[in-house]
Order: structure tokens, then sequence, then C-alpha cells
């Protein structure tokens, strides 16, 4: 039986409300996750640092092969660590479904406790996208009015350094850009039905040249 057997639609807490479709559904790539969200890249360097470190250090006290073993030594934890991060990055991007209707965002996440986030299109001010590399990406939704989400709650579907004002995250995501583009259609298509002016755009593959409009769509991720 499915850990997710409750669920009456794969993703979402319940059924969908008459006239709402979903438009496409997803995941985190675990290895992007591994390497960026849960800092499998920067730990790594950490560990390399310390074992050439230890390893000139030792060098010319104890001779080759006694240093070479201190900084096996070091390694053999920072594997340990970084295998930590591989198995936790796998479990958070199996336990993962992302969902975009053509009115909501809706994150299914948690692994030990599931939880479902809805982030309604009308809350949405602006959504921008991070290209990462590879076709792997982040999306970013700027969220208005008075509520907030919990940075900890969402953490790691959350975009980084974002504490006062958390921005609930698809993070990771294979081909970012065919998702952006696939939001950015929902947003629009929102906006008019609700007689809003929209703004209709084309993901852009770089993070560094436009700041993110607040009539929606997607723009660049700062």
């Amino acid at each position: 039986m499915s850990e997710y057997h409750y669920e009456p639609i794969r993703g979402l807490p319940g059924l969908l409300p008459r006239g709402e479709k979903i438009l496409w559904q997803g995941a985190p790539d675990w290895v992007s996750l591994a390497r960026r969200a849960f800092l499998g890249t920067p730990v790594a360097i950490y560990f390399g640092v310390l074992m050439l470190w230890r390893f000139v250090d030792s060098f010319a006290a104890i001779g080759l092969r006694a240093a070479a073993i201190h900084a096996l030594w070091l390694g053999l934890v920072g594997v340990v660590a970084l295998a930590v991060i591989a198995v936790l990055a796998w479990a958070t991007a199996k336990s993962t479904v992302y969902t975009i209707t053509n009115r909501r965002v809706v994150l299914r996440v948690g692994v030990a406790l599931t939880m479902s986030v809805n982030v309604p299109f009308k809350r949405v001010i602006s959504a921008g996208v991070k290209p990462l590399g590879g076709g792997i990406g982040d999306i970013a939704m700027q969220i208005g009015g008075d509520e907030r989400f919990s940075f900890l709650m969402l953490w790691p579907h959350v975009r980084p350094w974002r504490w006062r004002k958390p921005e609930p995250s698809l993070r990771s995501l294979p081909e970012a850009d065919k998702v952006a583009r696939i939001l950015a259609e929902a947003l629009v298509d929102y906006q008019r039905e609700q007689g809003v002016e929209a703004i209709a755009t084309i993901p852009a593959v770089s993070a560094d040249k436009t700041r993110p409009r607040p009539s929606g769509g997607l723009v660049p991720a700062e």
C-alpha cells in the first residue's frame, strides 16, 4: 500500500473543486537538492580542504604514509556526512510532490510528517525562476498580504535567506523552463479571469537582468 494512500488525488489533500484542473506535477531532482538545499557541495569542499590541511601539516613531522592516513580518517568522516546528506535529499525528493493547477500551487512535503501547502494565485505577487544548470532550476513565489508562511516548516521548499517574508519554492526542478512557462501561463490566465491586467512573460535564462513584476508572470530570481 502506498505511503500516501489516503490522498484522493496524488499530491493533493482533497478532491479538486469544480473548474480546477491539474496542469503539471513533479518533484525535485534529489542530486541537485543534496548539492544545493542540503549544502552537499560546500560540505564536500570543507572536508577536502581539511584533508589537505591535515596532510600538509603532518607531512613534515610524521612522514608521507602517516600523514596520508590522518587525512584519510578525515575523509571517512566527510564520506559519512555526505552519505547522510544524500539519504536526506533522496527521502525529501521521494516524498515531495509539486502540483500546479489553474488556481494554485500545492506543495506536498515532509518525510516523517507530511503536509500540504496551498499557494493560491490570488496571493502570488510574482514568481522568479533561477537556473541552476543542466536544465534544473528553482521557482520561487513572492507572496502578498499580511499572512506569512513559516520558513522552518517549508524548508527546504523555500527560497534561501528570505527569513522575514518566506517565498515558497519549487526546488531543483528538472526542465525548470518548461515548468516556469506552465506557471506563467496559468498566472496570466487567472489574472485575466479576475479582470486584472495580465503581462505574459517568458522565463529568462539568466538570473540577473530583470526585477520581479508586481502583476504576475515569471521573471528571473535574484
